[in-house]
């Protein structure tokens, strides 16, 4: 086994997830550690739980931090599927805290998963100007210019035809609309045509859960750009949170 061992937490709406990553390869060390996010999702009780993760996994070194929030400086400025009380929270301080003063690195969930995507995925996320997309309860954005992150872009709330992004073409909005694969690839590729036009990718790189059925709706987009699924699914946010602390990260 590689030495070379980190460790991620992905903080979620629902669940809050973690687990050992053998930075060499990409791959989790044992198992995956859940715990239902705390409702209200306030930041003490979420620091107390991402707490109780680690002592779970008796991990007492660095750990990377994901969550559904632009950060920057360290600061929360959103938050989205959590409790509006983290916006202007210093999340280093938070953490720090309850964590015993360790090696905390915070960062958005998307960017994590773009991070890792472009380490351990398809090898051409490494060259050019890759965008890629998270589509669940909303759309997530990772913009890598060859292979370094560009942090906290919100693609999923730019305005098209006068409806955010993420309110027209989510998988979230897929599943509540009840559509067909083609008509959700329909509105998939008015919303990537309109970053095609803004942002001129070399690539679309798709993840989320949806992504495990690409072959039901990725050849029936429209787009001019080359688009694949992502490859690390549901690892990516862990993978590249504890890559994020191990590189000393500080968005």
């Amino acid at each position: 086994m590689s030495s070379n061992i980190g460790f991620g937490i992905d903080i979620g709406g629902s669940g809050i997830k973690g687990a050992r990553v053998d930075l060499d390869s990409g791959e989790f060390v044992g198992e995956r550690i859940r715990i239902d996010t705390p409702q209200p999702a306030v930041p003490e009780a979420v620091a107390a739980t991402v707490k109780e993760i680690l002592d779970q996994a008796e991990w007492d070194g660095p750990v990377g931090i994901t969550m559904p929030a632009v950060i920057s400086g360290q600061v929360a400025h959103t938050a989205a599927n959590i409790d509006p009380s983290w916006i202007g929270t210093d999340v280093q301080e938070l953490f720090s805290r309850h964590l015993d003063g360790r090696e905390v690195t915070v960062l958005n969930d998307a960017d994590a998963a773009g991070i890792a995507e472009a380490v351990y995925g398809d090898e051409r996320a490494r060259k050019g100007n890759v965008i890629f997309l998270t589509f669940g309860t909303g759309i997530g954005s990772a913009f890598l210019v060859d292979g370094q992150l560009f942090p906290n872009t919100e693609l999923g709330h730019m305005v098209i035809d006068g409806k955010e992004a993420e309110h027209r073409a989510s998988s979230a909005v897929k599943e509540r609309k009840g559509l067909s694969f083609k008509q959700w690839a329909k509105r998939v590729s008015k919303v990537l045509k309109a970053y095609e036009v803004l942002f001129f990718p070399t690539l679309f790189i798709v993840g989320g859960g949806i992504s495990r059925k690409h072959e039901k709706w990725i050849p029936l987009l429209d787009c001019t750009t080359t688009v694949v699924p992502a490859q690390l699914r549901n690892r990516a946010g862990i993978v590249g949170a504890a890559m994020a602390v191990q590189r000393h990260l500080q968005p």
